[in-house]
């Protein structure tokens, strides 16, 4: 006997609700992998799972932005075509904002698929969609598009954040190990300078950026002679400052117990191109002061070449070798001497004094730099120092690009 209260409308109805049940509960596994931070393979191959399983989506194909290009993050059903292929045929919709039927596309492509379905924020392409072999009730198609926008817009999203977590873990790892480089530059930098009846000094260092690769050392390695050294290491960070640290030791241990400054020099480049494997190098200037002899021997590894002023004369300091760490073998070093006059000022600096963003009608190079020595190399080390930056400030009106390191000695 048949049951006269059956009701087909209320049977369809009760499909429905299963079916939107159905989703709902799947919905809400994607949401709790994503809050549990699930690894993108399993986000995309939940999503997958969903797609083919509660909405009879056959075929996918689905890109992403990335760094300003595209990439398929998951595809499945029927032939693969190539990233270029697909991107070149979904850009010719990108202008759409709404889901796209494709069964009248004239595009030998899109004409396979089903829907095209972009994915945007208010001012760029995020994602493209495209489905195929999708067999929605004609009644049920709007919903079921609405619901795979929901669900691949909460994979997207979830990407998004997974991305700026990185960046954010990344920027602050960066901002620790510059605080890191710059406690180790700290600890390297003299807090104090030596003075005394035979040699007075004055030093300045304006790092660009938190934390640089420039360096100097002062130090009276016995009763007569007199060492000092200014540097730059190639790179910033952690790595500089420990390669910079490394070096001070190497450069205090062997300065002590060699009279040789090419022998040395030959020792540091050693031992930097062994801890760097040549993928770092110093530039440097060394140079030791014999109050006895009034002898003055230097290298110029490579290094802005240092001043030397006396009554009214300058020269440049230019004899050495090239910078230390790029060859296992320096390929030659020629050792410089000169006599100093009692009262003589020596000016080292680190490359940043030189490298200035000036405007076209405005000159500094090491000629001008020559010149301002001879107009003010009678001045104390310390007001030369901050008169020749006030020039720079103030005439020149530029700004320093990188680090800039003073090291200026008046021997007596």
């Amino acid at each position: 006997m048949q049951d006269t209260n059956f009701d087909p409308g209320e049977d369809e109805l009760i499909r429905l609700l299963l079916k939107r049940q159905s989703e709902l509960n799947a919905l809400l596994e994607i949401t709790r992998a994503i809050n549990k931070n699930s690894s993108t393979p399993v986000l995309i191959e939940m999503m997958e799972a969903i797609l083919q399983n509660h909405l009879n989506v056959g075929k996918l194909r689905l890109l992403i932005e990335k760094d300003g290009s595209f990439i398929c993050i998951s595809k499945y059903g029927g032939q693969f075509e190539t990233l270029p292929v697909l991107l070149k045929a979904c850009t010719t919709l990108k202008k759409n904002r709404h889901p796209l039927p494709l069964a009248d596309s004239e595009h030998a492509l899109l004409k396979n698929y089903s829907h095209f379905i972009p994915f945007n924020d208010k001012t760029k392409n995020l994602a493209y969609a495209l489905i195929g072999d999708f067999n929605s009730p004609a009644e049920m198609m709007d919903n079921d598009l609405s619901f795979i926008q929901t669900l691949i817009n909460a994979i997207i999203l979830a990407l998004q954040n997974k991305k700026l977590f990185r960046q954010r873990l990344e920027a602050e790892r960066m901002q620790r190990e510059m605080e890191l480089a710059s406690e180790v530059q700290n600890m390297l930098i003299p807090g104090k300078l030596h003075k005394d009846s035979a040699v007075e000094i004055g030093a300045m260092y304006l790092p660009h950026q938190n934390i640089g690769g420039d360096y100097f050392d002062f130090m009276r390695i016995n009763e007569h002679e007199l060492i000092w050294c200014i540097a730059d290491v190639s790179g910033k960070g952690v790595s500089a400052a420990l390669l910079m640290a490394n070096f001070q030791a190497s450069l205090r241990a062997w300065a002590t117990v060699d009279d040789d400054l090419t022998s040395v020099i030959e020792r540091l480049n050693s031992i930097v191109v062994k801890n760097t494997r040549g993928e770092k190098f110093i530039t440097l200037f060394l140079a030791k002061y014999n109050q006895q002899t009034r002898k003055l021997t230097y290298i110029n590894a490579g290094h802005n070449p240092s001043i030397l002023y006396c009554n009214g004369q300058a020269m440049l300091l230019k004899l050495g070798t090239t910078m230390i760490g790029a060859f296992e073998e320096l390929p030659f070093i020629n050792q410089g001497e000169v006599d100093v006059d009692p009262g003589s000022l020596i000016i080292n600096y680190t490359d940043g004094l030189m490298d200035y963003e000036l405007n076209p009608n405005q000159r500094w190079n090491e000629h001008e730099l020559l010149n301002f020595a001879l107009q003010q190399g009678h001045r104390p080390p310390d007001k030369f120092n901050q008169m020749l930056m006030d020039h720079l400030n103030l005439i020149m009106r530029g700004k320093p690009i990188d680090d800039v390191t003073l090291l200026t000695l008046r021997v007596f």
